[in-house]
């Protein structure tokens, strides 16, 4: 079967996995997790082949981080999975109830979007957060994984299959592609893919974009900023910054830009600069966040341009820029990120609020590193990705961005004619739901 008639397959049996219940979808979460648990030995010698592949072709570092899948990501897994378990059910939500006239009631509810499919490079814990939230959602996937992760993806995939399927669910709930031609046969069927989710690269993201017709909900990059307003704590700031760089450099919540207020940049900046260089990361800047380095007896960091800050490293690199307040910040960030996740260290309530508000982004934060940007941290359980659109979903994306809704009416043999004609008149009235 290829591509185009197991995605239609899936799109018929797409409202039987939309009808099954709340207690149906958390059984069969409920085996997902035991059946990682329990195989965890397999994942482990499967991710081993995949991590020696890499090596071999001599993968980058930033990349194999994100390939390893080991006891602390098998852990986070299951922990997800066991959150969404303890989660509302989204679907059948009453969102609105209202009366239109007597016997005529009007209410929307929730759903399920329906066939997602979801591609996704590296990492094969996406795999499983995937495959989880679409199962609680009550929605069908199908899942393409990278080659550098073929083996690991292939093991995981069938257990999780064999065990939502053994709990009940219907045949074709989930589904995987692993040939490379297969992507863009997914991308073609438009007819019978409701939602597609890219995770990857800028370019990787990119190419899904411009070459299907179908929605496509994620973010191409993650460029990331801090700003140390002229009002921050060192003592605090310092070390957010520190963990905001190098907990998951990989990671597209990890901040790529640090700039300073000019009133603090004197010994604000070396101070942070010295810590992120003692933590492993490079330093580039501009030629006034080298020269105050140099000022304060340290080794200047690489010159870069001004139209380099749009970079995303995805590596223990960093640059560096003096601004003049926190409109300039505002300003920068606005321009040059990708409208994931920034932040302001400050203790003025008022210049907070200001950063808040202005900065355009799908989330904006206080005193704390971009790095939480995370459904799981979120407690959303786990996430599909994240979305730096503003249709749909933005941010991290849970539950609540894999459900749409629809309206439902019941009468009582009314028509339209009456209403058209001035004979009968709505009366709107809202019920609460």
């Amino acid at each position: 079967m290829n591509m185009r008639e197991q995605v239609r397959k899936m799109k018929l049996d797409a409202p039987a996995v939309a009808a099954t219940s709340a207690q149906e979808r958390c059984a069969a979460l409920a085996a997902m997790a035991e059946a990682l648990e329990n195989n965890k030995e397999a994942i482990f010698a499967a991710n081993e082949k995949d991590l020696q592949a890499a090596k071999k072709s001599g993968v980058p570092e930033a990349v194999k981080k994100r390939l390893l899948f080991d006891e602390t990501k098998l852990r986070d897994a299951v922990a997800g999975i066991r959150m969404l378990i303890e989660l509302p059910d989204p679907l059948g939500k009453k969102l609105l109830v209202r009366e239109l006239d007597e016997g005529l009631l009007l209410q929307r509810v929730s759903v399920p979007i329906g066939v997602i499919g979801v591609i996704f490079e590296a990492r094969p814990d996406a795999l499983v957060q995937i495959s989880a939230l679409c199962i609680k959602s009550g929605n069908c996937a199908v899942l393409k994984g990278g080659k550098e992760t073929a083996e690991t993806n292939r093991v995981l995939f069938k257990m999780l299959y064999e065990s939502v399927c053994g709990a009940g669910m219907p045949a074709g709930c989930l589904a995987q592609a692993e040939l490379h031609s297969e992507i863009d046969e997914l991308l073609s069927c438009d007819e019978d893919v409701d939602l597609l989710i890219p995770r990857g690269s800028n370019n990787f993201v990119r190419y899904i974009m411009e070459h299907t017709k179908i929605p496509v909900m994620g973010h191409s990059s993650g460029v990331c900023h801090i700003f140390a307003d002229k009002e921050c704590d060192p003592a605090m700031s310092i070390p957010i910054i520190v963990d905001a760089k190098i907990q998951y450099p990989a990671a597209c919540n990890a901040v790529e830009t640090l700039l300073v207020h000019r009133e603090i940049a004197d010994s604000f900046l070396p101070a942070a600069a010295d810590a992120l260089r003692k933590a492993g990361v490079a330093l580039r800047g501009t030629g006034e966040a080298a020269q105050i380095l140099e000022k304060a007896g340290q080794a200047p960091c690489e010159i870069m341009g001004d139209d380099e800050f749009d970079t995303e490293y995805t590596d223990l690199i960093i640059s560096l820029k003096v601004v003049e307040d926190v409109e300039e910040a505002i300003g920068h960030i606005n321009r040059f990120g990708s409208h994931h996740t920034d932040c302001i260290l400050t203790g003025n309530d008022r210049t907070a609020a200001r950063f808040m508000q202005m900065v355009d982004s799908a989330g904006v934060y206080r005193n704390c590193s971009t790095r939480f940007a995370d459904g799981f941290r979120y407690g959303f359980g786990a996430e599909v990705g994240i979305s730096t659109g503003k249709l749909h979903a933005r941010g991290p994306v849970g539950l609540e961005g894999l459900v749409t809704y629809k309206y439902l009416l019941e009468g009582k043999g009314q028509t339209v004619g009456p209403y058209a004609s001035g004979e009968k008149q709505f009366h709107h009235r809202d019920i609460q739901a």
